[in-house]
């Protein structure tokens, strides 16, 4: 076998809307019987990795709740190691408390730290005036992830790492980053694996967030044509995929190839 062990990503790979992509419920159930270790490592933000889960089975993936990591748990433990006792604000879709326990979270107006995860429509004009408020009077920023786009089943969508960057700019600062590209979350989908870097890879269709950020924290990047893959992805001046598949049903095949 040439890797060791797989990270997948989620969104765009197995499952778009959460509805399975062809072929993608068979593929992980192959790659399970042929004894390939494989992680779930995702910037999805909508749901606990509980909730995912259980999605997730209710699309026919055969998964457990600990073969998932999400950005949210990343930016738990990121808090509660950086910023112990921390008053931290959250804006994100949907309901991440119950991944943040033991994280004091306030209002806006009343925080130390302020995170900004996926984007919704509580990301208003009103909401981030205040937050960059904060920002000014000292508070910290901190990103779930740099995501600037996903794709949907009804079309592309702008995400939480579009407001982020506005925000560094106008308050001059700089967010902390938990999920992908940050080599820090890719390490902790390895020591899951219990697997070295050189013999793992990375299969994504985000080219910046999965495969660039996986490949520099030593993976192979494997890029997939779906979900937000756009044509000139796999050819980018600022780095490129190691291998190209049309989808993640080709993944078994792909790993079974010389």
């Amino acid at each position: 076998m040439r890797f060791h062990g797989l990270l997948l990503d989620i969104d765009g790979v197995l499952a778009v809307s959460w509805e399975a992509l062809p072929g993608a419920v068979e593929a992980l159930a192959r790659l399970r019987d042929e004894g390939v270790p494989f992680r779930l490592i995702t910037n999805t933000t909508t749901k606990s990795r509980a909730d995912l889960a259980t999605t997730l089975r209710g699309a026919g993936f055969v998964v457990a709740d600990e073969e998932i990591v999400t950005a949210v748990v990343a930016t738990a433990e990121h808090l509660r190691m950086g910023h112990p006792g921390a008053s931290v604000f959250v804006l994100s879709d949907g309901d991440a408390t119950a991944d943040l326990v033991g994280i004091d979270l306030v209002d806006v107006d009343d925080a130390d730290v302020i995170v900004i995860g996926g984007a919704c429509e509580e990301f208003t004009y009103d909401t981030m005036n205040r937050i960059f408020r904060r920002l000014m009077d000292g508070a910290t920023l901190v990103g779930m992830h740099r995501n600037l786009f996903w794709k949907t089943a009804d079309g592309w969508e702008l995400d939480g790492g579009a407001y982020l960057a506005g925000l560094e700019e106008a308050a001059d600062t700089r967010a902390a980053i938990c999920g992908k590209p940050e080599k820090t979350y890719f390490d902790a989908g390895l020591a899951m694996l219990g697997v070295e870097a050189d013999r793992a890879a990375m299969v994504g269709d985000d080219i910046v967030n999965d495969i660039l950020g996986a490949q520099a924290a030593g993976l192979t990047g494997i890029l997939v044509r779906t979900g937000k893959f756009r044509a000139g992805d796999e050819a980018r001046d600022d780095g490129r995929p190691d291998h190209v598949l049309d989808s993640f049903a080709d993944v078994p095949a792909f790993l079974g190839s010389p």
